[in-house]
Parts: C-alpha cells; structure tokens; sequence
C-alpha cells in the first residue's frame, strides 16, 4: 500500500532505547514498531544474537521480546533458531477481519453510551491529524492514525478486557494495512470522511449509526485488503 518498506539497519537506527523503563520493554517496542513498519519482510529470519549485538543488549531482552512477538502474532518462534516474521495467509487475515468485527461492533455501541470529552478530544485530534497526513500524502501516517483512532474507540468504551482483546490483534492489523499495496487514491479520499463520520456518530450517542458505520467501515477494508496478494 505504501513506498518500498526501508532497510533494516536504516530503520532500527532510527529508533532507540530509552532508560526510562525496562530494556525488555524497550526492545518489545523497538522490534514492534520495525515489524509494523515493514522493516522485515514476511517470512524472514530474525537471529536472537545478531539483534542483541546490533542493539547492544545481552540475548535476554531479545528472547523475552521474541516471546512477547510472538504472543502479539508478529514472530513465529522456531526451536534453536530464533524467530521468523509471521506470514499471514488469506485464511488468517479473514479471522482477523471477522473477529474485528464483531468487537469494533461492541466497543462503539459501549463508546457511544460511555464516551467522555476527553475521548471525543482525543478522537478529533486523531482526525485532525489524519487531514494534515492526508494532505502531505503521508501513507504511513495515516495509517498509524486510522489504527490509533480505532485504538481510541476501544478506550471510549471504557472496558478493559474488551481493550485487551483488541490489543492481541491491534499489531497484526496495522502490520497488515501497512504492507498492502492497494489503491492509495481511493484510501487517502475515503479516509477522513469516514472517521469523521465515525466521531460525529459517537459524539451524538447514536449507537443505531455508530453501528451501521463501523460495519460498513470494516467491511469496506476487508474487502479493499483482500483484493490484492499480500
């Protein structure tokens, strides 16, 4: 969907690890945001040592962010030999899709009746910032954005477990939207207006709209994914 995913080492070394919480959560984040990003392509193998050394860190780190990839979906571990990038077939994105569904269904209905003004502040900004991605034809960006306001109608709906449930699937999805190549002119034309439709809806305590939106919405990107080989 996007330009040419970057290299590996010229991506990881734009990200770094801060001191501020564990390394292992450093690394997890680090390794995510490469994953999402495309900076290892499907399939790949991922060599415990050579991370740690690249990264500085001891093989700990890298193992305990292996286990935690592979948790999230991203990483399949293999025994002795570190770990592969997932490759998702047809099969597993249509799980995926059909699972999201059914929560994106339940998590507007719960946001429409339980949304405060800091939620619908911090949906407008997404949007806000969407507009200004889609302007500058920033494909990533508005991909990160489109995940981070679905991300934020899960917070909406004040459910903890439900937001939990989300977040197993939340790194596969973005990983998903990022690496498709897909009509981008229809995507970046579409976007904004169906968000924003998306906020007017739960703002208004509509759930009979909110619902009918969010299922067209899926649907649409479902089906506009699934055109196209992965």
């Amino acid at each position: 969907m996007h330009d040419s995913p970057e290299p590996n080492d010229a991506l990881l070394n734009k990200l770094t690890l801060s001191n501020r919480r564990s390394l292992a959560e450093d690394v997890v984040d680090l390794l995510r945001a490469a994953l999402v990003r495309g900076a290892f392509p499907p399939g790949q193998h991922l060599n415990e040592a050579g991370l740690a050394e690249k990264l500085g860190v001891s093989r700990g780190p890298i193992r305990e962010a292996f286990a935690e990839l592979e948790r999230e979906g991203l990483l399949k571990l293999e025994r002795h030999r570190g770990a592969r990038v997932t490759r998702l077939s047809a099969t597993d994105i249509e799980e995926i899709y059909e699972l999201r569904s059914s929560l994106e269904r339940l998590a507007i209905e719960r946001a429409t009746q339980r949304a405060t003004q800091d939620d619908f502040a911090a949906l407008a900004e997404v949007v806000a910032g969407m507009t200004h991605a889609v302007d500058g034809s920033d494909l990533h960006e508005v991909v990160t954005l489109d995940v981070r306001f679905h991300d934020l109608i899960y917070v909406a709906a004040h459910n903890s477990r439900l937001y939990l449930t989300w977040s197993t699937l939340r790194p596969q999805i973005e990983t998903f939207l990022h690496s498709r190549s897909i009509d981008t002119s229809d995507y970046l034309a579409k976007v904004v207006g169906e968000h924003t439709a998306l906020l007017d809806a739960v703002r208004a305590r509509s759930k009979s709209d909110a619902v009918r939106l969010i299922d067209s919405h899926i649907r649409t990107s479902y089906e506009r994914l699934s055109q196209v080989s992965t």
